[in-house]
């Protein structure tokens, strides 16, 4: 607000508006020289782990690719008959953002970047195993670069197919920007500025960075040059880089629980981890008294020597679902059958279980309804009766271990099946297509067969011993 006086009949401006100008452009300049100073702070912490010149710094483990330097670039050279080559950084780093410039030859040749890594010198018959976090390089059409693996040990730990939109960042032929952050037990990374894995996971807190190049074999071509530039990292002032909403985020943590990213962007739990709330019998409005059990943070249902619902029956959600990303983890007994059904009705008057569309949960391996139906359409994670899951057995997790399942149903009535993060099968309801393969299925004189608007999440009990856990759910 500025204020005026008279002086000799003429209007000037007054003393306390000068005041007033003076105050508003020593804040502004105060203001600047904070933002200068704050910048020049995180410049500070932003340090150069390759100088340009030399290797310095770094060493050797693993195979024998051959690791130069060349016009300021680190180049690793793929050699022959030789398992995975790395460039090892000589010191440890916990909490960091590494940033850096990265070229690969071609859609064939493999790499990857190391965080928070350690080496066994006595695994691999005395050769030594690099082992811990990795940045998967990856230019084949899978195009899972910027997802997170984990060498030399668990394997996947986020396949890119988990964020589908940074599938399409990498630029082949051309140097890719890479930048990787570490805070606490969080894993972010980017590909040119594009968000692509989440990952929360308590095994390193800290380990070496390398560069990797991955082993090659007799019949493919050696002498492929992966080139790295431009490598900085920051380890001082670091502030969690904000991601999308729609993020999937992979915890390995405590079971049960939600990070408070999921929790800021509509994730809730449909399993506390301790009672049967939110959940209840097909049959009745409570929890079946017997035939499940909740214990040691997991809800399962028991054994009845594989008669389907012989003791308790199935479980459902205390309220039905549309659209939704739905995520649960599940461990198999021996044989063991059961599923998640979604779309799920009560109408029908089943005396065994009830009817929906199955995400089909089985030991395909010591069950005999996994040869049964068509192409496979009864395995673990198919669409039951309907559609085969696409799968590999890398990528399933043997018995006694936990495997991840995830369903996402869009508003549009597109629908995908995960297993451990890999998207298995994708259709769409009440298409042309899907109403053929009812037609042709063991629901085919059921009317609209998964086609409801809405419907019950369910558990299914097959007789079988089977545990559930991490029951988390998005509204979409």
């Amino acid at each position: 607000m500025e204020f005026y006086e008279y002086i000799s009949g003429n209007v000037v401006q007054s003393s306390s508006s000068i005041d007033m100008k003076k105050i508003l452009f020593l804040s502004v300049s105060l203001l600047f020289c904070f933002n200068v100073l704050s910048v020049q702070a995180q410049k500070s912490t932003r340090t150069k782990l390759f100088d340009g010149k030399t290797l310095k710094g770094w060493k050797q483990l693993g195979g024998n690719a051959k690791y130069t330097v060349e016009k300021g670039v680190i180049t690793g050279t793929t050699v022959a008959n030789t398992p995975n080559s790395f460039l090892v950084t000589e010191k440890e780093y916990g909490d960091f953002i590494l940033e850096l410039e990265v070229l690969l030859p071609d859609t064939v040749t493999n790499s990857g970047i190391q965080i928070r890594s350690h080496f066994n010198p006595e695994a691999n018959d005395g050769k030594g195993r690099v082992y811990g976090y990795q940045y998967e390089l990856d230019p084949s059409s899978r195009a899972w670069t910027a997802g997170i693996y984990d060498e030399g040990r668990r394997g996947w730990l986020y396949p890119l197919d988990l964020n589908p939109a940074a599938q399409k960042a990498y630029k082949p032929g051309a140097y890719n920007k890479v930048k990787i952050e570490c805070i606490g037990n969080t894993i972010k990374t980017w590909i040119n500025g594009v968000p692509a894995g989440y990952l929360v996971d308590d095994a390193d807190p800290a380990g070496f960075i390398a560069l990797q190049v991955h082993g090659i074999g007799k019949t493919t071509a050696p002498g492929k040059k992966i080139c790295w530039k431009n490598i900085y990292i920051q380890t001082g002032n670091l502030k969690p880089q904000p991601f999308p909403a729609s993020a999937f985020v992979v915890n390995n943590t405590a079971a049960n629980t939600l990070t408070d990213f999921e929790k800021s962007n509509g994730w809730k739990l449909l399993f506390d981890g301790v009672s049967s709330k939110g959940w209840r019998s097909v049959k009745t409005l409570q929890f079946p008294e017997k035939g499940w059990e909740i214990a040691d943070g997991n809800i399962t249902v028991l054994s009845s020597t594989g008669q389907e619902s012989g003791r308790g029956g199935d479980i459902i959600t205390d309220r039905k679902y549309s659209a939704f990303d739905f995520s649960f983890e599940f461990k198999l007994s021996f044989g063991g059958n059961s599923g998640i059904k979604y779309f799920v009705t009560l109408s029908e008057g089943n005396t065994g279980s009830a009817l929906g569309l199955e995400y089909q949960v089985l030991d395909d391996k010591n069950h005999p309804d996994a040869k049964n139906g068509i192409a496979g359409n009864r395995t673990l994670a198919s669409l039951y009766d309907l559609i085969p899951a696409k799968k590999t057995d890398r990528f399933v997790k043997p018995l006694g271990e936990w495997n991840q399942g995830r369903i996402v149903v869009y508003p549009n009535n597109h629908v995908e099946h995960y297993i451990n993060g890999v998207k298995v099968l994708e259709y769409e309801r009440g298409s042309e297509t899907f109403r053929e393969r009812v037609a042709n299925s063991k629901f085919k004189k059921r009317p609209d067969f998964g086609e409801g608007k809405e419907g019950w999440i369910l558990l299914q009990d097959h007789g079988d011993r089977v545990s559930y856990r991490s029951l988390k759910i998005k509204e979409l």
